[in-house]
């Protein structure tokens, strides 16, 4: 079987390779800036470990895996226009350098552009290809809308925000999982296992974002550490000390700060009072054993799990 460096590698050398028109340029151009832009490609790389579990015909899976990666950067620039973001893995954002109105437009034809990498499988498979893709890209859709919802709302529960993260995040996750399954041939049994791991690793992968927000090394996270204190993002850790603290306690998780610094003390502080730090991980940990759960149920030979298990391991050793 392949690594994930070797998928990763087929899918840069892929994506130069994709053929959009020249004209207009301005609408083609900034999708071939986003997709170039680099990044993990963790999606599309699990829609090839998925398929090989099955066949080792990958190259029947890599336009299933563009489609996730062009749907994946599709929503990126539309989230980073929602969001004002000046920039995007360290380059400039497509909103910022070909206008909103562009962005926007461009955005749209990469969902079509998702489509036209989609219709390119096997007849036999396209029907619950298109099913599962579609099934996807609307929860992606309803996550980022409730997230927004969110930023207005003073009642979120944490049932609410985990739902919210599954949306907007998980989902992408096990549909890229499930839609290498479905191409690879496996049955619905296995495919539905598959999109379990991958949901409930995404699940996990977020909170343990809330975590290193908030406690990990910014050098090796990637992001400034108290970031989302800073916005009052309402995350695992900010809802779950809502329901535990006393008093006055509260107000200092929503109130605005002039010293940025002293309100990450203040909210940390209040953090390790109630060992939120602990608990976060607990939950983080519940998805982890799900996933674990739905990959042993797979009807395939142990040794061909090995990758999935590193890609479990890999949440458990990023900087907890």
């Amino acid at each position: 079987m392949h690594s994930p460096i070797q998928l990763q590698q087929i899918i840069e050398e892929a994506i130069p390779n994709i053929e959009y028109p020249n004209h207009p340029k301005d609408l083609y151009e900034p999708i071939r800036y986003i997709m170039s832009l680099g990044g993990k490609r963790i999606r599309p790389v699990m829609v090839l470990m998925a398929t090989e579990l099955f066949t080792t015909e990958i190259h029947k899976a890599l336009d299933v895996a563009l489609a996730i990666e062009t749907f994946h950067n599709f929503t990126l620039v539309h989230d980073d226009i929602m969001d004002n973001a000046p920039l995007r893995r360290g380059k400039i954002t497509v909103h910022e350098k070909w206008g909103v109105n562009n962005a926007i437009l461009s955005g749209d034809v990469m969902m079509v552009e998702s489509n036209k990498h989609l219709s390119k499988v096997d007849l036999l498979v396209l029907k619950p290809v298109l099913d599962t893709f579609n099934a996807t890209a609307q929860g992606v859709c309803e996550g980022q809308q409730l997230d927004m919802e969110f930023e207005q709302r003073t009642d979120v529960s944490i049932g609410e925000y985990l739902e919210m993260i599954r949306l907007k995040t998980a989902v992408l996750l096990g549909g890229a999982m499930k839609l290498g399954a479905i191409v690879g041939g496996a049955n619905s049994v296995d495919a539905d296992l598959l999109y379990e791991f991958g949901e409930n690793l995404g699940v996990a992968f977020q909170l343990q974002d809330d975590i290193l927000d908030v406690y990990g090394n910014p050098e090796k996270f990637g992001k400034q550490v108290g970031g989302d204190i800073i916005a009052n993002k309402k995350t695992f850790l900010h809802l779950k000390t809502l329901t535990l603290a006393q008093g006055d306690e509260s107000d200092s998780l929503t109130s605005i700060t002039v010293d940025q610094d002293i309100k990450v003390n203040e909210v940390t502080s209040l953090y390790n009072k109630y060992d939120i730090k602990e608990l976060a991980t607990a939950e983080m940990d519940k998805y982890l054993t799900k996933a674990n759960q739905a990959l042993d149920s797979l009807a395939v030979a142990d040794e061909k799990k090995y990758q999935f298990r590193e890609l479990v391991q890999q949440i458990l050793e990023r900087e907890r």
